[in-house]
């Protein structure tokens, strides 16, 4: 029988890229995407990125849930907001934690005068810029930078859904796949958020796993108690070529980070009238 797993996208900030790349991250304006909710799903499963990882070996493959029916409703939408990221540049100051766990870094680090900041003070390297990922000590301890280090800092534009809340639901003839993942929503494997690792969810994520196809169930859902719309707009996913659909590119094959492989799905917006609902939500 065909079920369908409600998910709660709430958050200060959620971001749900279709097109980023370093100095530019964008969010789809209006909705969450099918590719950053299944990447939610799959974190919380255990999933790693590359599907080498040994730490949950029972971690469903990515095939698997890219076959989930899709569909998502803006209860509210939120406001589209931007922010400037600046990496890079900058002196690199090795922090005491770093010379008190380490001590090949410890003995790397040169006789400095120490600025009193803190029980521990502050030894800083005044010939050193750039991130601290990219200088590690070598084996006789003495910092090295594995790469080149540039003194120039770098300015990334970054877009987010402010104050947004979505319904999302994924359906399958599955009910048994769609309760693990519910309860892995619960209780995740590693961490989960709205689509960028600075956007944490608010809310209980899993809402349940229900009888019926995504628009039957969204039909007996109660709009969320902060929503701003009285009719929300729903896309769901549909077949190939279906009348008023359209294609979008957020089908994930591969959430490799180096070789990161999304294909085009189909899918159409509309209105979803609901009809007594009777899922209903807990007061905030």
């Amino acid at each position: 029988m065909t079920a369908t797993l409600l998910i709660r996208l709430a958050g200060p900030l959620q971001a749900w890229g279709t097109g980023s790349r370093f100095l530019h991250r964008d969010t789809d304006p209006e909705r969450p995407t099918k590719s950053g909710v299944l990447g939610l799903l799959a974190a919380a499963d255990g999933h790693h990125r590359d599907q080498h990882d040994t730490d949950y070996p029972d971690a469903l493959p990515l095939a698997i849930l890219a076959k989930l029916r899709f569909g998502v409703r803006a209860d509210r939408p939120g406001v589209l907001i931007r922010d400037f990221h600046t990496v890079g540049g900058g002196r690199f100051p090795i922090r005491p934690r770093d010379v008190i766990l380490d001590h090949r870094r410890a003995d790397g680090v040169p006789e400095a005068e120490s600025q009193e900041e803190g029980p521990f003070g502050v030894v800083d390297l005044p010939t050193w810029y750039g991130a601290p990922k990219g200088i590690h000590p070598d084996e006789s301890g003495t910092l090295q930078a594995k790469a080149a280090v540039g003194r120039t800092p770098l300015i990334t534009t970054r877009w987010y859904l402010s104050d947004a809340a979505f319904v999302a639901g994924v359906e399958s003839d599955d009910r048994a796949l769609l309760e693990r993942l519910a309860d892995r929503l619960d209780r995740p494997r590693r961490m989960v958020w709205l689509g960028r690792k600075n956007c944490p969810p608010a809310e209980r994520l899993s809402h349940g796993v229900h009888d019926g196809a995504i628009e039957s169930v969204l039909e007996r859902t109660a709009l969320l108690p902060n929503a701003t719309e009285a009719e929300p707009y729903t896309w769901v996913e549909t077949s190939p070529g279906q009348q008023d659909s359209v294609p979008v590119a957020d089908q994930p094959v591969s959430f490799s980070s180096r070789h990161r492989v999304h294909v085009q799905r189909w899918e159409h917006r509309r209105h979803i009238p609901l009809r007594e609902p009777d899922i209903r939500w807990e007061s905030p």
